[in-house]
């Protein structure tokens, strides 16, 4: 099956806008994806229906309440692969979640001159926090090296894993190269090592079908706001057995069983690690994004976006004074429906004002990659284009002629 883009499309109500006078295309869907009208229902609905706390009220509109947000972790589980609702811990984004793995089980089980192993492609949301807890524990951070430009080199990921690290983190989908890292042959090799298995998904989970029981990590984080839901939703999904065992990172209401003035005991799964009242439209909208990209299949959206990325790097081969980074045509299995490029003797802050002046929104900068844009690619800013199941060809198409009109007002000559 191929998805249907002009029905999908209806479905957004901001791809009728326009910006700067133009019809928006939209092409920074990894920093953000758009919303259908789905998700933006079932929020509103929410507010306007049965606004009410959850797990407290023992009255209706407070039941449907905690009954849909309850459900929304079952939708999330079914989408991933996961085992159930009880491993889906709901925080704000990909970002806190890998925080509350560094602060609760990073601290629980890495000690002074322990090692901690993550790859040079990592999003900052994939070192900092390793780089704090290597500095509040003594413990060393290790980093995979990449090969080509492109992937993770696997000859340096298996020496590494001779030094035993206690976790090994890396990101399943590169947010800047598109690199999409063999996640279950990393997770075994790792396991093998004894070492436990942080996978980022933020940049996965919205692109490409996932089987958590098939991949075997044992942490995997991601960020609703890139898969249709609202901002401010993101989920930690965990081995059950290990979350069991972890010790919450906040405390306070909701998360407790009991509470006496000397001591507390904590909540089941996964409520021991949501303290507070919820993000309950958030979750609310989790659902939906979950069910809306169910009905699609995560199959068709994965051939759709590989297709249009194909289409993509083949209007790119074009511009001899384009240079593209990541996998290329021939590897396009291993890329994700995102691409980083920079244009010879043009800022990518500069090409980014020429797109938008052409109602076109791409990214520019170092993509929250800053070692990797600077080590690997050798620039300080690139210019990135990002697809999703709402784009066209033709929207390449303005993409390619807007990148002509930067050359054409901003482009010098290489030195």
């Amino acid at each position: 099956m191929s998805l249907d883009v002009e029905s999908i499309r209806r479905d957004f109500p901001i791809l009728g806008t326009k910006m700067n006078g133009k019809p928006l295309v939209y092409l920074d869907s990894a920093a953000t994806s758009q919303k259908p009208i789905q998700v933006i229902d079932a929020v509103s609905d929410y507010y306007k229906g049965y606004n009410a706390n959850i797990h407290r009220g023992i009255y209706k509109i407070a039941e449907k309440a905690t009954e849909d947000y309850i459900g929304s972790k079952g939708d999330l589980a079914k989408l991933v692969g996961a085992g159930s609702y009880r491993e889906i811990v709901y925080v704000r984004n990909a970002t806190e979640a890998i925080n509350v793995v560094a602060l609760s089980y990073g601290s629980a089980n890495v000690g002074k001159g322990d090692r901690i192993l993550i790859s040079k492609m990592e999003h900052h949301s994939n070192i900092v926090p390793w780089q704090m807890l290597a500095k509040r524990k003594g413990a060393i951070l290790d980093y995979i090296e990449i090969e080509d430009g492109a992937r993770i080199d696997m000859s340096d990921y298996k020496e590494k894993l001779e030094k035993e690290p206690k976790i090994v983190s890396f990101t399943h989908a590169s947010n800047v190269l598109g690199t999409i890292n063999n996640a279950k042959k990393m997770t075994q090799m790792a396991h093998s090592a004894g070492a436990a298995v942080l996978v980022d998904g933020a940049q996965s989970a919205p692109h490409l079908p996932i089987n958590l029981k098939d991949i075997g990590c044992d942490f995997f984080v991601l960020s609703g706001h890139k898969m249709l839901a609202p901002s401010g939703i993101g989920a930690l999904i965990a081995k059950e057995d290990i979350l069991e065992k972890m010790e919450p990172v906040y405390g306070g209401g909701d998360m407790i069983r009991t509470v006496s003035f000397e001591k507390s005991t904590w909540n089941e799964l996964p409520w021991k690690f949501e303290a507070g009242t919820q993000n309950i439209e958030g979750g609310i909208g989790m659902g939906a994004a979950a069910r809306y990209l169910l009905k699609l299949g995560m199959e068709n959206v994965r051939a759709h976006e590989r297709a249009i990325t194909e289409y993509a790097l083949k209007r790119l081969e074009e511009l001899e004074y384009v240079t593209v980074y990541g996998p290329g045509i021939k590897d396009i299995v291993s890329r994700v429906g995102v691409v980083a490029f920079k244009i010879d003797g043009v800022h990518s802050h500069d090409a980014a004002a020429v797109f938008d002046s052409e109602g076109i929104a791409i990214r520019s900068g170092h993509h929250c990659a800053m070692p990797l844009v600077r080590e690997i690619i050798d620039e300080t800013s690139v210019s990135r284009m990002s697809f999703y199941i709402y784009n066209r060809d033709d929207e390449v198409d303005s993409a390619i002629d807007a990148i002509g009109l930067a050359k054409e007002k901003f482009g010098r000559a290489p030195r």
